[in-house]
């Protein structure tokens, strides 16, 4: 499966666009970004080897809500959502779509304090 960049980031920003009202008034200052694979430094931040740029589909950085206090006024976070390793698991557009819908969710669920094992995907 391929899908432009441009195209790719309009997915994105349809999953962005489709959040409950809720959470889009919480989201404050992430920065949801673009890229065609996980830099090594992200690797190393979600605990990938090296060669796992082709598996993580994914990023939070930051501070979660739940931990954050008073003076937590940091750099904004970030959630990073990789083009590559998504059409490499997906066979559709559909599945594209799907995939990225979830992948955004999934690290948004990060921001929000959930953990790894309380995520429904």
């Amino acid at each position: 499966m391929d899908l432009s960049l441009d195209g790719f980031r309009e997915l994105v920003g349809q999953a962005l666009d489709g959040l409950p009202p809720e959470w889009a008034a919480r989201l404050g200052q992430v920065i949801v970004l673009v890229e065609d694979h996980a830099s090594p430094e992200d690797l190393a931040e979600a605990g990938f080897e090296a060669g796992g740029a082709d598996e993580l589909l994914g990023l939070y950085v930051g501070i979660p809500l739940t931990e954050r206090g008073a003076l937590d006024h940091g750099l904004p976070d970030r959630i990073m959502v990789y083009r590559r390793p998504i059409l490499s698991v997906c066979e559709t557009e559909d599945d594209v779509v799907r995939e990225v819908q979830e992948t955004v969710l999934h690290e948004l669920g990060h921001h929000f304090g959930l953990l790894e094992d309380d995520l429904p995907f």
